[in-house]
């Protein structure tokens, strides 16, 4: 073979390698999510947005909840007999209002038992997500947020606050629009939310959670721990299942040329000769 047989072998080769690597990764997902399902008896849906790495130019793709998703998510509960339960992998920063709203009343309407996962965070629509769940199984260290409306790049709550404290006359009629929109939007969402807290807790304590969480109470990234989502009233546990970790380390960041995070992936134990050297 000549040098150019060569060249053009390695190109073909290197081409090829990001599809192979992705089915490869994707029926290890596929795997996992079975043994999960016989573990628990249940049908397992995924919702995990991270960056996916591109085939061969390596851009990172930034997701969040969208019609796609609940549409995917409506058409796999769809599939799942009403005396099944579900469990939700939820891994996300949040995403569209309308999309989060018609998977979590789906999520309310479904007989079985509901079981939401969070091993590390799902703010905004993914907290939204979560209400929705007969159980919240979180990790220790996991956080939810607020579901408070953002209008553009501006809370809405903010923007009903700029109202109350200027003279009227003094505001611009496009903010004046703006509180307008912002003052539905907190009413539409606190409303949502109530109704889904109700199927799990009693009326008066779905109002006080609805309002704490969509009244912009905290900033729109506040991250709501395990203990203070106890506090609120949230049936919340941390029992996570070791294959819900497992699964997760199938959906990893893309590969820097500088990790920032670098360590031994294994585990240590107190006594362990590692841990001591």
């Amino acid at each position: 073979m000549s040098i150019f047989d060569f060249f053009w072998l390695f190109f073909i080769v290197t081409s090829l390698l990001p599809a192979i690597q992705k089915r490869m990764l994707e029926a290890a997902r596929i795997k996992l999510i079975h043994d999960l399902e016989r573990e628990r008896k249940s049908r397992v849906i995924t919702l995990i947005h991270r960056q996916e790495t591109m085939a061969l130019l390596g851009f990172p793709i930034f997701r969040y909840i969208d019609i796609d998703d609940s549409e995917e998510v409506l058409r796999a509960i769809k599939l799942t007999d009403p005396d099944v339960p579900i469990d939700l992998v939820l891994h996300t920063p949040g995403g569209l209002v309308l999309a989060s709203e018609q998977i979590a009343h789906a999520l309310c309407r479904h007989r079985a038992k509901v079981t939401v996962f969070v091993p590390h965070y799902a703010m905004s629509g993914g907290t939204l997500l979560a209400l929705a769940a007969d159980e919240i199984v979180m990790d220790e260290n996991a956080v939810l947020g607020p579901v408070d409306p953002q209008l553009g790049e501006y809370p809405a709550a903010s923007i009903l606050k700029v109202i109350e404290q200027k003279d009227i006359n003094e505001v611009e009629d496009k903010t004046l629009i703006l509180a307008d929109v912002a003052r539905k939007a907190i009413t539409q969402v606190r409303t949502r939310v109530e109704a889904i807290l109700s199927e799990h807790m009693p009326p008066e304590r779905a109002q006080f959670v609805a309002q704490a969480l969509s009244e912009g109470r905290w900033t729109h990234d506040y991250p709501i721990t395990v203990e203070e989502a106890r506090e609120l009233g949230l049936p919340v546990s941390t029992d996570m299942p070791d294959t819900v970790y497992k699964l997760m380390t199938l959906y990893r960041q893309p590969a820097q040329r500088r990790p920032s995070v670098q360590y031994i992936p294994v585990p240590y134990r107190a006594g362990d000769e590692k841990s001591k050297d």
